[in-house]
């Protein structure tokens, strides 16, 4: 008999990886040369054989196309760390995304300020 679960396992793996992934990145990377980065979501293939990898920066140092490039680059350090922690067969592919929902929520909440100042 098979007990229901609240959510899917490429759920609760991805939720995994995210949190592994933020501890890694305060133990073992260090990304302070690129700003303050942090990982806002995970989305993994359902064979769990690749993950997409998303994060917002505050303060950025450099473009954000650099700063993606720059952590792609490190997405194979990333994954030798996570297979160390994560306890799975396969330790997923990393590919990193920047996540903009942050910048567009400020953009949004910037417009509403105007629209209510000119009142």
């Amino acid at each position: 008999m098979r007990s229901e679960r609240p959510f899917k396992r490429t759920d609760r793996v991805a939720n995994e990886i995210q949190h592994i992934l933020g501890k890694i990145q305060t133990q073992h990377i260090d990304l302070s040369d690129l700003g303050f980065i942090t990982i806002s979501r995970v989305k993994i293939s359902p064979d769990l054989k690749s993950a997409k990898v998303f994060f917002s920066v505050v303060q950025p140092k450099y473009t954000i196309e650099n700063i993606q490039l720059s952590m792609n680059k490190k997405a194979k350090a990333f994954r030798k760390y996570l297979g160390m922690e994560l306890r799975i067969k396969f330790t997923p592919s990393l590919t990193f995304y920047y996540d903009d929902t942050v910048a567009y929520t400020q953009k949004l909440d910037s417009i509403f300020h105007d629209l209510h100042s000119d009142d």
